[in-house]
């Protein structure tokens, strides 16, 4: 039995369907879990146990449990909305500010080009991490806060992207026309600049979404995100590492979980980058 084949339009390279298909599904796994966790597991990742503590997988504990004696595959399960929340909302709101940035530096003249460009220059220099350190320092921890950490550093490649996407479609014939006709600035940033501009936006959305996955579970891991008790991938993987040696479960499966969902998330987006790469060529 043959599987089937994705070729990349610029590469070359073959990719199997079943690895984008296993991708997708995963995906939408999580998703549903995320969504409605009470569907998979009954009652709540917090009930604690003292006589259960530290349990193996199986049994009555599919994945054991942790020091509380809290069952491992609730906590997990529920652990996925706080990490998928803090991925998906850190790439929606960078996407936001990344467009209005670029829009900015692209359509508001050489002045404000220097200004915002080099005000996103800035955020590039600092490291990632560091950036997030310092954002969380300033506006305290949490969810929200841990949100708009990874957001901060996250927003240049957006605004880099959307500043030369409009620089090349205001040039476009299209675009002249428009503006000979008499349509506004703002009618044609929302009919022609922006609906152009989107597909190369998915893309790098959907891939660095696996980033931002990343990013919320490290500033967890270092206790900067979700607090305790509440389930949280990265918080769960810094727990379980104390207890690595008499039960390894606890750090391994919410690791298992990271690491699965920001492998399902890239591969879709590079999927998604190689469909949109055939139809632009």
């Amino acid at each position: 039995m043959t599987v089937p084949l994705l070729t990349s339009p610029r590469t070359g390279r073959r990719i199997p369907r079943a690895g984008v298909w296993a991708a997708t599904l995963f995906i939408a796994v999580v998703a549903v879990v995320a969504l409605a966790p009470g569907l998979v597991v009954h009652g709540s990742p917090n009930d604690a146990d003292a006589l259960a503590a530290l349990q193996p997988p199986g049994g009555a504990h599919l994945l054991g449990t942790d020091a509380n004696g809290r069952d491992v595959f609730a906590r997990v399960v529920f652990g996925a909305r706080p990490s998928l929340l803090a991925g998906l909302g850190a790439t929606a709101l960078a996407v936001a500010v990344g467009t209005v940035l670029g829009l900015l530096a692209a359509l508001g003249g050489r002045l404000l080009d220097e200004i915002t460009m080099r005000f996103v220059d800035v955020l590039l220099a600092l490291p990632g991490l560091l950036l997030a350190l310092l954002v969380i320092t300033v506006v305290g921890r949490g969810t929200f806060n841990a949100i708009l950490a990874i957001a901060a550093y996250t927003l240049p490649s957006y605004a880099r992207l959307v500043r030369a996407q409009t620089l090349v479609i205001r040039r476009s014939g299209y675009v002249e026309a428009a503006t000979s006709l008499g349509l506004t600035p703002g009618r044609i940033i929302l009919r022609h600049v922006l609906p152009n501009a989107f597909a190369p936006l998915l893309v790098v959305a959907t891939i660095e979404v696996g980033t931002a996955l990343v990013a919320a579970a490290s500033l967890s891991f270092l206790g900067l995100g979700p607090q305790p008790p509440a389930p949280e991938w990265g918080s769960m993987l810094s727990q379980g590492r104390d207890y690595f040696s008499i039960a390894w479960w606890m750090a391994v499966f919410p690791g298992l979980a990271i690491t699965l969902t920001v492998l399902s998330v890239t591969v879709a987006g590079r999927h998604l980058q190689r469909r949109v790469e055939g139809r632009l060529t």
